[in-house]
């Protein structure tokens, strides 16, 4: 995995309220419809049509990766904001991108014990060499934007709470919609009551329940 998503954008925004209305691109899934609720009219893009949709107008705002990767792209010559949480947050809605690698089961059980353990420890080097590098571009890439006029705004706790709120259905709709999801959903969420996070309280998720667990 790698750092957080931001959004770039041609307004500024500095609370869930400026959201509303706005032409913005999402990955899709869960943060389509987490913006979606919060008001905004989203749209789903690939990445290289990002730039080109933000430059002519038909899009205000964009959901991509982190700041490496996006000011590789240009978005600083289109957009003058990058919106973020509040100080010491990540993201509100994603902090990390994750990558892997899906072999299927029958072409991974036909590798000899030594090529299963060769790929893992593969996979594992490149992943921490990927972690640190990128690490290191995105702090490069922060001056870069500071350098080209681009203005980092934040949004509140209050913000935060009421996006919680908007995501709270959302999270038990799209665990609900397998046994393995609520299973992995279940791991999450206890992990955001416990003593280690309490990011999430009982009062928060009243009324909600998984169909498996």
């Amino acid at each position: 995995h790698h750092g957080p998503n931001i959004i770039h954008s041609k307004i500024p925004i500095r609370s869930i309220e400026d959201f509303k209305g706005r032409k913005m691109r999402v990955p899709g899934g869960m943060v389509a419809e987490l913006f979606s609720a919060a008001g905004a009219k989203t749209t789903l893009l690939p990445g290289s049509e990002i730039f080109p949709a933000l430059e002519k107008g038909t899009i205000d705002v964009a959901d991509f990766v982190g700041p490496a990767i996006n000011y590789a792209l240009g978005f600083h010559q289109v957009t003058k904001y990058i919106s973020m949480g509040p100080a010491g947050y990540m993201s509100i809605y994603q902090p990390v991108d994750l990558m892997d690698l899906t072999v299927g089961m029958k072409t991974w059980n036909a590798l000899s014990p030594k090529m299963k353990q060769f790929v893992e420890m593969e996979v594992k080097s490149y992943s921490i060499e990927h972690f640190t590098k990128i690490q290191k571009a995105d702090q490069e890439a922060w001056k870069k934007f500071e350098d080209a006029g681009t203005v980092v705004t934040r949004l509140s706790e209050e913000d935060v709470a009421a996006f919680t709120e908007l995501a709270v259905p959302l999270w038990y709709k799209w665990a609900n919609k397998d046994k393995t999801a609520a299973q992995v959903f279940k791991i999450q969420l206890d992990y955001m009551m416990s003593g280690s996070l309490g990011y999430v309280t009982p009062d928060m998720i009243k009324g909600q329940k998984l169909k498996w667990s």
